[in-house]
């Protein structure tokens, strides 16, 4: 059994293997309108994305960063959740130019590999903080015994720490494969993942789905059913939980929701984009939906990161408590040094007007 290469210029994964084709005069599949309208639309879309982004996520980091009190363990983690939204939302305007552009990619070969390597530590660190909070929550709630000895802001930190250090080892293939090609068809130089085979391209996203999704995701549900349970417990039994502990869960479930719903068809599309590659399914109309899809998906998962800060402020009461904490703090402060600064001023004009 051969595989194609697949040279797609695409911001995630080398999917569309129907584009890819075309770009090899290999397949007599119809050009689709709707590519037209998707490639007008993207530029703008991610535009959107990074301003709001960008502005969501250094809000919460300020938040959390600026005010008197330490960060919990689930404010340690979701702060590090909102660095990785950040940088996501920092490599888009790269990639709006780049659409924009025709594919012409512009940055050299350096940026081609750094941006995309931004865009897929999201994708890993991501899922691996939702990983690190689900297990919080779930030793807070069903081992609130020993919660005391497992739940520190330093090992919280250290486990970050971790997390950024896994996702850089997972991003090798990207660092290693990702290039710059010159595309005779297009007359253009696009950033792609230039693999060595389709074969090698074919395990990658293997690789991906596994490590990226399936395992996490494993790790994830388990978490999430043991505290929806002791949840239900505490209900059934009235028993009085710390109220903080009730609202920290309730904003992580939120998240996690919010996350499964935003990336769960991404990588079902990948999958789909896998059997294609393995001859399970085939067909103009099949490859000409998956690629659509790939794109459609692509937005979905990209808006999770503007999605975030908002959940923060609509659920989470403790993030508005520490808003509005920060605020007075903030407020008090510029009067202090307001204050001082007249009281400086006051005293200097009686130096000068005592004789």
């Amino acid at each position: 059994m051969s595989f194609q290469p697949n040279t797609t210029p695409s911001i995630f994964t080398p999917l569309s293997p129907s584009v890819s084709s075309n770009l090899t005069n290999e397949t007599q599949c119809p050009h689709l309108e709707i590519w037209d309208w998707l490639y007008i639309m993207q530029p703008t879309y991610m535009s959107i994305i990074c301003v709001l982004g960008i502005l969501g996520n250094v809000f919460v980091l300020l938040v959390f960063c600026l005010h008197k009190k330490a960060c919990t363990v689930a404010e340690v983690y979701l702060g590090n959740l909102a660095a990785a939204d950040l940088l996501l939302v920092s490599c888009l305007p790269f990639w709006a130019v780049n659409i924009a552009n025709g594919f012409d990619w512009p940055f050299g070969s350096l940026m081609c590999r750094l941006v995309n390597t931004g865009v897929r530590m999201n994708m890993f660190c991501s899922v691996y903080l939702l990983v690190l909070v689900s297990g919080d929550r779930y030793v807070a709630l069903v081992h609130a015994m020993s919660r005391g000895r497992m739940r520190r802001p330093r090992y919280a930190k250290l486990s970050c720490v971790a997390v950024w250090c896994l996702g850089l080892v997972l991003n090798i293939p990207t660092l290693h494969f990702r290039d710059t090609q010159h595309i005779p068809e297009l007359n253009v130089k696009a950033c792609v993942l230039k693999y060595p085979s389709a074969e090698v391209g074919l395990a990658c996203d293997i690789f991906l789905i596994l490590l990226g999704f399936i395992v996490p995701l494993l790790v994830i549900s388990y978490c999430t059913c043991k505290i929806i349970r002791a949840l239900h417990v505490q209900v059934m039994e009235r028993f009085n939980a710390e109220n903080t502990e009730r609202k920290a869960t309730f904003l992580v479930l939120v998240v996690l929701t919010a996350f499964l719903l935003c990336w769960v068809p991404f990588h079902l599309v990948t999958v789909l984009d896998i059997l294609l590659r393995l001859g399970a399914l085939g067909g103009c109309h099949v490859e000409a939906g998956v690629d659509i899809s790939n794109q459609i998906c692509t937005y979905l998962a990209l808006s999770n990161s503007v999605l975030n800060p908002v959940l923060y402020v609509i659920v989470g009461k403790n993030f508005r408590k520490k808003v509005k904490e920060l605020t007075k703090q903030l407020t008090e402060r510029k009067k202090d040094t307001s204050g001082s600064t007249r009281s400086q001023t006051t005293s200097t004009m009686k130096t000068f007007t005592t004789f």
